[in-house]
């Protein structure tokens, strides 16, 4: 196999391509070999590698599958020149679609309630991610210059990383595209997410002051209860007086409202 990288094989590849079908295939490859590195070699391309970036093209619709098979095209011309030792093409599978992701365009109407603070923290969760993917990729390198792939170590301890980084950033990627605000609100008449509230233990005497958050920014030792947490859940559209009694691992708990707001 040739010494050619990723960058020099795509170049190769648009240069045989003719035609109108040219500019979306190259854009398409291209982003393949930005994400994947221009700079690695083309024999380390391995089918974990593929079914990485499977994942991040998403579910099958029209765009995903046509997107998909201009990359496989380009997986098939790297073996036909004798780039790869394999197809790599089969490991380009795509995740079967649900009934929203079965029609072109239509895009999944579920949000995710979070205060302002929270997609900021989603944000700079992000860049952090994103800012990992290229040290990666070099101990991917690295561990690959070990010829032997079936006792590897390294390698897996890699890869594992990757793959785990890659679904924590489609995943907070998921959650920024649903964001809906929610601004606290220093008081108000009834209990919302991004507000605080006092409650009462009706058993213990014991007041609590609680802080209702999405579900990616509750932090118990913070006071921060998600909206989807028992408390919160029974918590939420309440007003200054009402009871709820609440199922916790102890028995039921009966909590009254006795302040919203700081």
């Amino acid at each position: 196999m040739s010494e050619v990288t990723l960058w020099e094989a795509a170049v190769r590849y648009a240069e045989s391509l003719k035609g109108a079908s040219r500019t979306p295939a190259q854009i398409e490859v291209n982003r393949f070999v930005e994400w994947q590195g221009r700079d690695q070699l083309v024999k380390q391309l391995r089918g974990h590698d593929i079914e990485l970036y499977a994942e991040r093209i998403g579910p099958a619709n029209p765009n995903s599958t046509r997107r998909a098979e201009q990359l496989r095209a380009f997986l098939l011309y790297l073996k036909k020149r004798d780039f790869t030792e394999t197809n790599l093409a089969p490991h380009l599978r795509l995740r079967k679609g649900g009934p929203k992701t079965a029609a072109a365009g239509r895009q999944d109407v579920t949000t995710v309630e979070l205060t302002s603070e929270g997609i900021e923290a989603l944000k700079t969760e992000l860049a952090s991610l994103v800012s990992q993917r290229a040290g990666v990729r070099e101990e991917i390198r690295k561990a690959m210059l070990d010829k032997d792939f079936r006792e590897n170590a390294p390698l897996d301890a890699a890869k594992d990383r990757q793959g785990h980084m890659e679904a924590r950033i489609r995943e907070v990627e998921t959650m920024l595209k649903r964001a809906v605000v929610v601004e606290r609100s220093p008081q108000g008449e009834r209990v919302q997410v991004g507000v605080t509230v006092h409650v009462r233990n009706l058993r213990s005497g014991a007041v609590n002051r609680f802080t209702i958050v999405g579900p990616t920014e509750s932090n118990a030792a913070d006071g921060r209860i998600s909206s989807v947490s028992p408390v919160g859940r029974s918590l939420i559209d309440r007003s200054v007086g009402d009871e709820v009694e609440v199922s916790a691992p102890a028995g039921m708990m009966r909590l009254r409202v006795e302040r919203i707001g700081e």
